[in-house]
């Protein structure tokens, strides 16, 4: 309703200055075509009398008898007092015969305002239109010598241009009917159009709230509202990525705390029901339900911390040296490297500087040395090198270890995801190292990638932007 009310407020705005405008205009240019020709005759017809001395009804009518009337309704001469010595809708009179007494005089006046303010000395021009016909009187002094010695008032009627006037008002009318008939059509059916597009998209966006994610919408056109229908079908593409991402972390999620728990209620309902266990026994029941409890602590410690990755904005950030933070983090590692029969060889050099934090870069450095020793053999090697390449930090750490697959690089960032179920549990591992290490690296605008290493292991590349220093010594030399 508001769109069609909208295109008919125009359009009668339209119409309303096509009936006004041409008419008005029309108007004018008739007005002043009369009173140029009115005034005209006027002066015409005033120039004959002044040749009379003085006014006289007999000698005035013998000069109007004498000009042609030009088809005007009415003409009126009048003596300086306004007396009517000629009006011309009179019908003639008949010379008296000879001997007969003349008829008596008639003592009319001519009492308008015309002739009133003519006889003052004024060329008078009023002209109106009224039912269908134009009414135009003019009046002009006859002067003799710089003295008024009477008026000459005309009166025309035009009925013609005044019927031709009403027709073209006609016209316009009907014109302006059929316009606004098309507009009240055509503003109903494009209104129609354009809203129901519109309630389409309401209906969809109401369907996608209540949580049918795959409904999509079939842009027509490439207008505005075809972009926007492709615009929703990528907002719900989204949406449904998203919900099959929390639906299936959800899912992970309760797998991976519920194994743990089952262990730990399994070891403690045999310590409970069992009257007589061997004291070293009841110990071993006790360090594996420890060993349970350390793995739901990790497993809630990488939750809360993906939690935060997803939920906060990046703090503030501060320049950091790439190669520093690893040589602090390789040294921590260095132990469990020892246990687990792993080389550590690094290639750090200086001049590697971020924008980041210190213990979000330890936290990326941290996992993918700590994942890089787990899922090694017994005297293999771990690789960390840190180096600039153009306007890129990278950090690079492979492995001579199990490797993975081609099919699941793609998805070894994906959140408890693991290539080897049985050898990550019992390593210890969470499966949400990789996607705490990924998330951290967007965070600070840089990137991560995976891929196998020939001839064996696993290759993972960290890029960051790297910081350019600050030109020196410019102030000093000032």
């Amino acid at each position: 309703m508001k769109y069609a009310l909208s295109y008919l407020v125009i359009f009668a705005m339209v119409l309303v200055l096509l009936n006004t405008y041409p008419v008005v205009a029309s108007q004018d240019l008739l007005f002043a075509s009369k009173r140029d020709s009115l005034k005209s005759q006027t002066a015409v017809m005033a120039s004959a009398l002044m040749e009379l001395e003085s006014l006289s009804a007999d000698q005035v009518a013998r000069v109007m008898n004498m000009l042609d009337s030009m088809g005007l309704t009415r003409i009126l001469v009048t003596d300086p007092a306004g007396l009517i010595l000629y009006d011309s809708t009179e019908p003639e009179k008949d010379e008296p015969e000879e001997g007969a007494e003349p008829p008596p005089a008639e003592y009319r006046y001519a009492l308008y305002q015309e002739v009133v303010s003519a006889l003052r000395g004024n060329d008078v021009f009023y002209t109106r239109y009224h039912n269908q016909m134009f009414t135009s009187t003019a009046a002009m002094p006859i002067v003799y010598r710089g003295m008024v010695i009477g008026s000459i008032y005309i009166l025309e009627v035009d009925r013609a241009q005044g019927e031709l006037l009403y027709s073209l008002q006609q016209n316009l009318r009907s014109i302006s009917l059929v316009i606004a008939v098309m507009t009240l059509v055509m503003s109903t059916l494009f209104s129609k159009v354009l809203t129901a597009r519109i309630a389409a998209l309401l209906r969809a966006i109401r369907i996608v709230g209540e949580g049918e994610y795959g409904h999509r919408l079939q842009p027509v056109g490439r207008d505005e509202m075809a972009q926007l229908a492709e615009e929703f079908n990528h907002l719900t593409d989204r949406l449904q990525t998203t919900e099959e991402v929390r639906r299936r972390f959800v899912s992970d999620a309760s797998h991976e705390l519920k194994t743990p728990l089952a262990s730990i209620r399994l070891l403690a309902d045999s310590i409970l029901q069992t009257d007589e266990m061997d004291p070293e026994m009841v110990r071993d029941f006790v360090a594996d339900i420890g060993s349970e409890a350390e793995r739901l602590t990790r497993i809630t410690e990488h939750l809360l911390a993906l939690t935060k990755l997803d939920s906060l904005p990046a703090g503030q950030q501060f320049e950091v040296d790439v190669s520093q933070v690893m040589e602090r983090t390789l040294a921590l590692l260095q132990p469990v490297a020892d246990a687990a029969g792993v080389i550590i060889e690094r290639d750090l050099r200086a001049g590697c500087k971020i924008l980041c934090t210190e213990d979000d870069l330890s936290q990326v450095g941290f996992n993918l040395v700590e994942n890089a020793i787990k899922y090694n053999y017994p005297g293999g090697k771990v690789f960390a090198s840190v180096y600039r390449d153009g306007d890129q930090v990278l950090l690079e750490v492979g492995d001579t270890g199990l490797g993975i697959p081609e099919e699941d690089l793609p998805k070894v960032f994906n959140r408890f995801y693991r290539v080897d179920k049985a050898r990550s549990r019992a390593a210890g591992g969470t499966g949400l190292g990789l996607s705490i290490v990924r998330d951290t690296v967007r965070r600070h605008g840089g990137w991560v990638t995976a891929r196998p290493r020939n001839p064996e292991g696993s290759l993972f590349t960290v890029g960051f932007p790297w910081l350019v220093p600050e030109e020196r010594g410019k102030g000093e030399a000032e």
